[in-house]
């Protein structure tokens, strides 16, 4: 089972504890004197985790929550840094590196890349340029490349060309909205005093718009389009060259309409009462009544029966759903990459419980994901794989965001359970002040640095103070013997080194 399980896999049960907390708690790999593959101190603020992800699994993380945190992946030289997430990212590889400000101040520079015999790429003996640029958002935008055709510093609203940004090839503006001009496949849009008066040409497009009172735009054989006191009545003609091309009309709100050698569509009285027809690649018709209250729709694969926002039906592409009381409850069930998966919703986010079985093996265990927000949150990848998460603020708002998940997500973790396997768990209380494991060949009680009880299939501990004084047994045939200032060692060298 593949359920979701981003936080077992990047915390993983550590096979023992070395417990100075506040200061310092640590889990190394069952020896107390090498060095710990995780550690956190000053409860969870200061910490170094392994947190691998499937094409990354060397990758480790590590910071100061929540003012830097930083993830290293050795395998492809890069490190993600984050200042206060989200307002200030760091990612560098060996092809580059950018960094950004809220989004909104973002720079990015590419590195030259060794040409053979381990010397950089250049052009006639003189070293290239490589792409990078900056952008103050929306005031100042910048990119460098070893062509000037491509290389822009444009100052918005003022004056400059920018390239290739906007889903466009080409903008530029002169004390904007005065003058601004847009190309984009060897079409050019000119507008003067935007959006109030704009032209169309090249490519056999031409048009014009004086908004919004009227405007059209067309290519002969291909299209027609014009519209009058926008957005009241307008007229849309596509696909000319085919026997039947695609139609859109309206004159709102009494009456809109979408033809096309597939679909017919009208609506009348705004969107409230109309019909749809469809014909292929699948048929379907559906009926709308004071839409979107009342739609009752049938189809060869599409199904929807709405009564809103009391209880809606409806089956689309594969995915079955079921609203009630919209938006306190919805039901959906569907199948994707081979496993049938439902999930159940208590308005949004607050109640979300996801379950997945395997559709070529359904008997067996399912997967499960469910969140309890913000108290608790609950995973189970069906391999005897768990973990518990309380309290959990952010684990269902953002289950994807990994800067998210290191941050800010532990801050606020009082208690967690995590099972590695059936017979290997471990509880944590506080941020490990108090925790409990148990696994086939070791149990670990550690109340801070306390009180710590320590039972393996060699040798047996019981300290206070962590080791001022204590109990312990070589082996299960000896005796038990009083010790004092026994502490366990620790290596200084708390975090693997990083290739």
């Amino acid at each position: 089972m593949l359920l979701g399980l981003v936080a077992l896999s990047a915390r993983s049960v550590s096979a023992a504890e070395q417990n100075l907390w506040p200061f310092w708690v640590g889990q190394t790999a069952g020896e107390t004197d090498v060095p710990a593959t995780s550690w956190s101190a000053v409860g969870p603020f200061f910490f170094h985790t392994p947190f691998p992800i499937a094409n990354a699994p060397a990758q480790t993380a590590g910071g100061f929550r929540p003012f830097y945190v930083e993830k290293n992946d050795p395998a492809s030289k890069s490190t993600s840094s984050y200042f206060l997430y989200p307002i200030f990212s760091y990612h560098t590889t060996p092809y580059g590196n950018r960094w950004s400000f809220l989004n909104l101040i973002n720079s990015y520079r590419a590195e030259s890349q060794p040409a053979q015999g381990g010397t950089k790429a250049s052009t006639s003996g003189q070293n290239q340029t490589q792409p990078g640029g900056f952008d103050l958002w929306p005031i100042y935008f910048s990119r460098d490349t070893s062509d000037p055709a491509t290389s822009y510093h444009a100052v918005f609203p003022i004056y400059g060309t920018i390239h290739k940004r906007a889903g466009l090839d080409h903008l530029s503006w002169t004390l904007f909205p005065i003058y601004t001009r847009a190309e984009k496949n060897n079409v050019t849009t000119t507008a003067v005093l935007w959006p109030f008066f704009r032209t169309i040409k090249g490519e056999g497009n031409h048009g014009f718009t004086f908004w919004p009172l009227f405007g059209w735009r067309a290519k002969e054989g291909a299209y027609h389009e014009q519209f009058y006191l926008w957005p009241l009545v307008y007229k849309d003609e596509q696909a000319l060259w085919q026997e039947k091309p695609r139609v859109s009309f309206g004159i709102l709100p009494f009456y809109a309409s979408y033809t096309s050698p597939e679909v017919t569509r009208k609506t009348f009285i705004g969107p409230f009462f109309g019909y749809t027809d469809r014909v292929s690649p699948v048929r379907y018709h559906e009926t709308s009544y004071f839409w979107p209250f009342l739609v009752q729709g049938r189809g060869d694969q599409t199904y929807v029966n709405r009564w809103g926002p009391f209880y809606t039906h409806s089956i689309r592409k594969g995915i079955d759903k079921t609203w009630v009381l919209w938006p306190l409850w919805c039901h959906k069930t569907w199948t994707d990459s081979g496993l049938n998966q439902t999930q159940n919703r208590f308005i949004w986010f607050v109640w979300n419980s996801t379950v997945q079985h395997s559709a070529k093996n359904p008997s067996t265990p399912p997967a499960r994901k469910t969140h309890l927000w913000p108290l608790v949150s609950y995973w189970d990848n069906g391999a005897g794989q768990k973990q518990i998460q309380a309290l959990s603020l952010f684990s269902s708002l953002f289950p994807y965001n990994e800067p998210i998940q290191l941050s800010w997500d532990p801050l606020f973790t009082l208690y967690r359970y995590d099972q590695a396997a059936i017979n290997d768990k471990k509880y944590t209380l506080l941020w490990n002040f108090i925790s409990w494991r148990r696994s086939p060949t070791q149990r670990e009680f550690h109340l801070g640095p306390l009180f710590s009880i320590d039972k393996g299939a060699a040798k047996n501990r019981v300290a206070i103070g962590c080791g001022l004084i204590g109990w312990k047994r070589e082996t299960p045939e000896s005796r038990w013997r009083l010790f004092f200032f026994d502490f366990k060692r620790r290596s200084a060298k708390t975090a693997p080194t990083q290739p």
